[in-house]
């Protein structure tokens, strides 16, 4: 978006500049009329419809990954975080396991987080695996997130919900299917 927002400015400062040194007698001219009436055809609805139209060609298909939709392949593994001032509770429903400030995923595994908070309005966001998700008191939000590599990942409340805001943060540990599968044992005993 940043990219396509910064032609568009390019573009615009570019006519802008052209507009300043165009000469002034030429607006007398007959051929000078079309050629407005272009620069309005082409800049106020061709520009707009292309740039929009870009925008959506790539922001439709990563939206709609985030959504919680029905996998392809069996079901999404469901992890419950619950945001307290100011740390995070992650609950496994099927193993029964409860965690403080950090979280544990299979790789190229679909997860739904339910995510909700105890008190204030947080936000959960992890940069690296999806966008910003708010958690408002009395409702559940669902959050999709599916890593596509092993590694550790940084989580932030992203929302002002306190004194200690800036260190409400929490880990993804995001571990192959067998490390995940001996990872749940392991907590599990």
């Amino acid at each position: 978006m940043f990219s396509v927002a910064a032609l568009v400015f390019v573009v615009v400062l570019a006519l802008y500049l052209y507009a300043l040194r165009r000469p002034a007698d030429a607006e007398d001219d007959p051929r000078t009329a079309r050629t407005s009436q272009r620069w309005i055809i082409g800049g106020g609805v061709l520009l707009p419809l292309v740039s929009i139209s870009a925008l959506l060609t790539f922001g439709i298909p990563v939206g709609r990954n985030m959504l919680p939709l029905p996998p392809v392949d069996g079901e999404a593994m469901r992890i419950d975080v619950i945001g307290h001032q100011w740390w995070w509770q992650v609950s496994y429903p099927e193993s029964g396991i409860t965690l403080i400030n950090e979280l544990h995923i299979p790789v190229n595994t679909p997860v739904d987080l339910h995510l909700s908070t105890a008190d204030v309005i947080h936000s959960f966001w992890v940069p690296r695996l999806a966008g910003k998700l708010d958690m408002i008191p009395g409702r559940i939000n669902l959050l999709r997130i599916a890593a596509d590599m092993p590694g550790s990942y940084r989580g932030q409340c992203a929302e002002f919900c306190g004194l200690d805001h800036a260190h409400m943060h929490f880990t993804v540990e995001v571990h192959s299917a067998e490390n995940f599968a001996a990872w749940l044992e392991s907590v599990r005993d």
